[in-house]
Formats: C-alpha cells, structure tokens, sequence
C-alpha cells in the first residue's frame, strides 16, 4: 500500500472512530433520567470507587434542584472503610469526586419537580472482583 493510501485509510478510520464515539455519547446525554431507577443508575455509571477496596462502602445524602444540579452541599452519612488508611483515603476521596463529577445529572422536567429539595441517599459499595471457581 502506498503512502497515500495509508494516510486516506487512516484519515477514513479515524473520522469512523470520531463518529460512533459522538453517536453513543450525544445518545447516553440525549436521555434524561425520567424515574428514580435511572436517575439512581446513571450516577452508579459514573461514580465508582478506587478498585483495590473491596468491603468498602460510602452513603452519601443529598439533594437536588429541578435542573439536576446539586442543592447545598452533600454529606457522607454511613462509611465502612476497609484496608489501610491510603486504602480508605482514596476509596473516600474517589467516590466524592466522582460524585461531584456527575453533577449536574440530566433529568426530566417532571422527575425534577419530584425530587427537588428532597433528601435522597445514594450508596457507592465495593464488591471483590468475580472469579469464576
């Protein structure tokens, strides 16, 4: 293959490659969280805690305005920290960002109505990795 071909084939896989990545991510912003289950597992897609601690959990209580922007500032009401204290640091420390990275959650007009104000509690857990005995 000559020079020029390698670049026109490169050219044409890397606007392929472009595409499909906006196509899924104008598709998973293009919905909003309509009901409590989505609005739950759209904030599980994007926080998750350090691997290397598994046991540990955080509850971290919150609430939102209508537009899915937080309201106030958001606590951590239960911790079950396990490993050592760099363990836990950064068990702690990459569940709060990545809570704060989610936010504002896109959600509908009327799941916003419902849930404004209210406190809600969201749960980041840990599990072990799965092996297949």
């Amino acid at each position: 293959m000559t020079r020029l071909g390698r670049e026109m084939l490169q050219g044409t896989l890397t606007t392929v490659a472009l595409a499909l990545l906006l196509a899924f991510s104008s598709e998973a912003k293009s919905a909003p969280a309509n009901s409590l289950r989505e609005l739950y597992s759209a904030l599980g897609e994007c926080v998750k805690g350090p691997v290397g601690s598994p046991g540990s959990e955080i509850t971290i209580v919150f609430s939102l305005k209508r537009n899915g922007s937080l309201l106030g500032k958001p606590r951590i009401s239960n911790a079950k920290l396990l490993g050592d204290t760099n363990a836990q640091r950064d068990f702690a420390a990459g569940v709060l960002t990545g809570f704060d990275r989610c936010l504002p959650v896109s959600i509908t007009d009327g799941l916003g109505g419902a849930v404004a104000g209210r406190p809600m509690r969201f749960r980041v857990i840990s599990r072990p990795p799965h092996t297949d005995t």
